[in-house]
Formats: C-alpha cells, sequence, structure tokens
C-alpha cells in the first residue's frame, strides 16, 4: 500500500504559461503520462506537495494519485528545482499498471566502513556509481543497493554482480558485471609515501657526501 497520497487538480492550460499560472496560484505544476492513457497535465497544492517530498520517499517510490474518487498508482520519476530557493517547481508522474515491471533509479549505498581493513589502512573508496538503474515489479522497489564493506582488502573492485537483490529485481544493463566501487590507496597517502621516499633518497645523498669527504 503506498504511504503517500498525492491529491491533483488537472490543469486547464499546459506550457510554460499554463505552469506559471499553476505557482502564482501556490501550486506545483507537473505531467501524468505513461500506461494506456494520455500525458495529462496536473498539479499539486505546494505545501501537500512539500510535505510529500521531504518525508524522502516520494521521489522513485509508489505513491497513489487520487483526483477526486478515482485514484491511481503512479511512481514519482522526476522533480525539478528552482535554482536558487531550490524549492520544487515540476514534477514527472509515470502510471504504473498492476503487475506491470518498471526501470528506476535505486541509490548505492555503503556500510561498516569500520570493519574494512582497506579503510583502516589509509585507504579511500571510490565510489563509481552512485546509483543503479534496477528492472524490478512496480510494488517491489527497494529502498537502496546496500554494499558491506567488511573484510574489503585494498585494490578490491566492488562489482553489481556480488550483490543480492531482491526476488524479481535485475539490473536494467544486463550484459556486463559493471563496477560500483573500489578501494585504492588514498592520494594522501601516496603524497606521504612519495615524501617519505624522497626524505629518504635525500637521507642517502648527504651520508654519502659526508663519507666521500672523510675520505678525502
Amino acid at each position: 500500500m503506498a504511504e503517500i497520497v498525492l491529491n491533483v487538480e488537472i490543469r486547464d492550460r499546459t506550457g510554460t504559461g499554463g505552469a506559471r499560472e499553476s505557482r502564482r496560484a501556490g501550486m506545483v505544476p507537473g505531467i501524468l503520462y505513461g500506461g494506456a492513457g494520455a500525458p495529462v497535465a496536473i498539479s499539486v497544492k505546494w505545501n501537500e506537495f512539500r510535505k510529500s517530498l521531504y518525508t524522502g520517499k516520494l521521489l522513485g517510490h509508489l505513491v497513489t494519485l487520487k483526483y477526486g474518487d478515482e485514484s491511481q498508482p503512479v511512481i514519482a520519476k522526476d522533480i525539478q528545482f528552482h535554482p536558487v530557493t531550490d524549492e520544487p517547481v515540476h514534477f514527472d508522474l509515470l502510471r504504473v499498471e498492476k503487475g506491470s515491471t518498471i526501470r528506476i533509479a535505486v541509490p548505492v549505498h555503503f556500510k561498516n566502513q569500520d570493519d574494512c581493513p582497506a579503510l583502516k589502512q589509509g585507504g579511500s573508496l571510490e565510489v563509481v556509481r552512485h546509483d543503479v538503474e534496477l528492472s524490478c515489479p512496480a510494488d517491489a522497489i527497494p529502498e537502496e543497493i546496500v554494499v558491506d564493506l567488511t573484510g574489503r582488502q585494498m585494490g578490491d573492485t566492488i562489482r553489481i554482480g556480488e550483490i543480492e537483490l531482491p526476488k524479481g529485481v535485475t539490473p536494467s544493463i544486463a550484459d556486463r558485471d559493471f563496477v560500483l566501487a573500489t578501494l585504492k590507496v588514498s592520494s594522501a597517502a601516496m603524497s606521504e609515501a612519495a615524501d617519505a621516499a624522497s626524505d629518504a633518497a635525500e637521507g642517502d645523498t648527504v651520508e654519502a657526501e659526508a663519507e666521500a669527504e672523510s675520505e678525502d
């Protein structure tokens, strides 16, 4: 059951003018598309949309769209924000048919950094993908992809094939085992090692010069 309900209104005007009109009326304009129906211009009251947005369970999750007595499960596929105020200015909703499979980006999170030998040795986690597009049932979208760093060694490469995904969920890129992250020697550690080598070389030079002078 969807946790968020968006009460929408149908917009008579479309395009930039219609969107601006909705914002002036205290609404956030959006578009509903996908499935068998035609695209529909909609809007949601600004305060209601903002409240749903900051639950953290709007974008990329299954929610319920309500228009009067009608309801429709949808996925919030995209939200656009004002470049200065960072407030929502437009959103896209995708219709979801019962039993359908969708593609959606899911965030990648890493856990147990304190139990990672590579990080304890001064290594760094180089994240290649912060999210991964998955093909999954619309009513079973994973909240996140979790990578356990326990026991990971310096030089390890973490690939999607190592991650256990829920039943029925697969990466949309199916033809290769792509990289999520690598564990490398950090730039700071490399710099320290270079400085130490330089100091050692300088010490050897001074010692050699001192020995040469004593022989003279």
